[in-house]
């Protein structure tokens, strides 16, 4: 007598092959409902792993907001959204360069699918140090042919890649609009941060040129933390530096609302390389366009997981650079800014 499961297999077979399906012999259709009901399963189980990203930076989620956003722009733009297709693993070292190596290595451990790094000349050499075969994106101020994470711009020929912010090439034309709003200036002080070496050696080789050219004295005070900044302003004053250049190494270290209110209290014009110190009420500031290179690490990213090769992107550099003066700033300290560097500005903050 026949079962209930051979019946009903039977009833299924015959709609079946009354629909189109080809006969079959019982034992292959059997066979066929069997599997079928695996088939989810396997498909699920062959299904590529989310790509991690491994993102380390300088500073600390709380001032990184703006740049995250420009970030993740970028890799919408190759259709990477995280927590949808992509995902991401943060590392924070809160303004210590000591800790960079740590994070780079912590990361290469996780075996993540490339490294992001912001903002960083250490970092960058942390996470070249680190890896050779994990693909490195990174955006940072120094010369990267020059420091050696590439070897050429267009063809940097390894594992890394990235954008170029040319800080240090920038330094000297910040010192040269200072001494153009403050043209009384013998003496100007340079705020820079001796633990991250590379950076401040370049940076304050074009300051000293710059220097020389106006004949004018440079200043060097350091700031390795935010604990020595009280300290630093104290010997700009006693050293009687008529203005200040604040390197963007040092911005980095903490919040920067600290250079900001010691400049103000003290009385020292500045020039930073950040726009959140001139936003918040710093003298002026003049960098490249900050957005734009974090969105371009966002793309250079997106495309390294779809399959490029870092040694085949060129080191992307900037084109465009913002500067922008504090009027309200140049009123408390007594300055009035020429027409010449009025119509220079980009944006002019009352």
């Amino acid at each position: 007598m026949p079962t209930r499961r051979s019946l009903r297999t039977d009833i299924v077979a015959r709609l079946l092959i009354a629909l189109g399906f080809v006969a079959m012999k019982r034992r292959e259709f059997v066979g066929f409902l069997g599997g079928a009901a695996v088939w989810p399963l396997a498909a699920r189980a062959q299904q590529p792993a989310m790509p991690v990203i491994g993102f380390f930076h300088l500073t600390s989620p709380e001032l990184t907001r703006e740049i995250l956003a420009a970030f993740h722009r970028g890799l919408g733009d190759t259709g990477y959204i995280e927590g949808k297709n992509v995902a991401i693993e943060y590392r924070w070292a809160r303004g210590n360069n000591d800790l960079l190596p740590a994070l780079a290595a912590e990361l290469v451990r996780r075996q993540v699918s490339v490294i992001v790094i912001l903002g960083s000349t250490q970092g960058a050499l942390a996470a070249k140090a680190a890896t050779r075969t994990i693909p490195i994106v990174c955006m940072q101020a120094e010369d990267p042919v020059r420091i050696g994470l590439v070897d050429s711009l267009n063809r940097p020929g390894g594992n890394v890649t990235g954008i170029s912010l040319m800080l240090a090439e920038l330094a000297g034309k910040r010192l040269e609009l200072l001494l153009e709003l403050v043209s009384a200036a013998r003496s100007i002080a340079y705020l820079r941060n001796p633990t991250n070496p590379v950076f401040a050696e370049s940076e304050g080789r074009e300051l000293q040129a710059a220097a020389r050219t106006r004949a004018v004295r440079l200043l060097l005070v350091n700031a390795s933390r935010p604990s020595e900044f009280e300290a630093a302003f104290a010997e700009v004053v006693q050293q009687r530096a008529n203005a200040l250049v604040v390197s963007s190494a040092v911005s980095l270290l903490t919040d920067p609302d600290q250079i900001v209110a010691l400049a103000a209290r003290h009385s020292v014009p500045a020039i930073y390389a950040r726009p959140q110190s001139v936003a918040i009420g710093g003298l002026m500031g003049y960098w490249p366009n900050y957005l734009d290179a974090l969105r371009q690490a966002g793309v250079y990213t997106g495309r390294i997981l779809k399959g490029e090769k870092p040694a085949d992107l060129p080191v992307a550099q900037p084109t465009k650079f913002e500067l922008t003066i504090n009027l309200k700033t140049a009123k408390a300290l007594g300055l009035t800014v020429p027409p010449t560097l009025l119509a220079q500005a980009d944006e002019l903050i009352e």
